[in-house]
């Protein structure tokens, strides 16, 4: 029997639960999938939490990639053996996973296992929100929060790519040290320092187009502060809680600014947008102008200290489950 990690129980890191489950077959529009390795996520730890409700039990996990073992009526475009990724497929902590395949992408020869589950999520993210959410021009200044995170790295390299400004926060030396080396101009230690007067001053008072805002409640006020009239706070996450009620006077008094919470599937809703996003990714990857960093690799049985050392802060980059 394959194994995989379900939650019976919503709450901390101890209700992953590894063991055997019972043998899936693909149904119509469903890939069955061999996994190489499973992406860890934030989002992950919302599930898993109840943040996120989901029916209980679940399987859980959204991303992955691997090879196709098995194809389910009504698909095409897909053969037993492809080489398939994959960014909303619930389950995919698991040996085996069903996929549907309108949200497979082929992973192409330039790109290994390891990078390919690791990019896409959080890749499309920082896709979507760099080139769609707040389309980032040459001369915008940007602040990016937890610059040396998942995210954060890839968000830093691609607003860089569009010949951005790109301000970013770091927690550690060690994370400063990351987000400067993915090209970040100017990183604030905001463990030291309140992070919006020291953008109001590196951008000469004016503040900056966007911010891109991952971690919620701990940053947004100051996020709010740091904004340019008519700027964009692109609130896409919340690592440190979620963000009390706004009063949208609030966004009035700030320079008439704009405040949006997007989320990957709207900006994935057509076959023709996923390919467009994934396509420029793994070309970044192969050209060697995207690097993806792997912060770390566990046992699928470890799923646990995965989640732990996450939500500990105590990783950069992304972390994998290897079946």
């Amino acid at each position: 029997m394959p194994k995989a990690v379900v939650v019976h129980a919503t709450g901390g890191p101890e209700v992953l639960e590894f063991g055997d489950v019972e043998a899936k077959s693909p149904g119509a529009g469903e890939l069955l999938v061999d996994v190489a390795v499973a992406g860890v996520n934030y989002i992950d730890t919302y599930h898993r939490e109840g943040r996120y409700p989901l029916p209980l039990p679940f399987g859980i996990g959204l991303e992955g990639s691997g090879r196709v073992s098995a194809v389910g009526s009504d698909v095409s475009g897909f053969a037993v053996g492809d080489r398939v990724a994959w960014a909303s497929a619930p389950g995919s902590y698991a040996e085996q996973a069903l996929i549907p395949a309108s949200g497979a992408v082929a992973v192409p020869d330039g790109v290994d296992d390891d990078v390919a589950g690791a990019l896409l999520l959080q890749g499309l993210t920082a896709h979507y929100l760099v080139a769609s959410t707040y389309p980032v021009r040459s001369g915008d200044a940007v602040l990016v929060h937890a610059a040396a995170g998942g995210v954060g790295l890839l968000l830093v390299q691609l607003a860089k790519a569009r010949g951005a400004r790109v301000i970013g926060t770091a927690s550690t030396e060690a994370k400063e040290a990351l987000a400067r080396a993915a090209g970040a101009d100017e990183v604030i230690r905001y463990d030291q320092v309140e992070f919006a007067p020291v953008v109001r001053e590196l951008t000469g008072g004016e503040g900056v187009a966007a911010v891109y805002d991952g971690v919620g409640a701990a940053t947004f006020d100051g996020s709010l502060a740091t904004l340019r009239p008519r700027g964009y706070l692109v609130l896409f996450g919340g690592a440190s809680g979620a963000v009390p009620p706004v009063d949208p006077q609030r966004l009035n008094q700030a320079g008439s600014v704009y405040l949006t919470r997007p989320s990957l599937g709207a900006y994935t809703a057509t076959r023709e947008e996923l390919e467009w996003r994934a396509g420029e990714l793994f070309a970044a990857v192969a050209d060697g102008s995207l690097d993806v960093r792997i912060g770390g690799r566990y046992p699928l049985s470890d799923a646990r200290r995965a989640h732990e050392d996450l939500e500990g802060r105590r990783t950069t980059g992304k972390l994998l489950l290897v079946p």
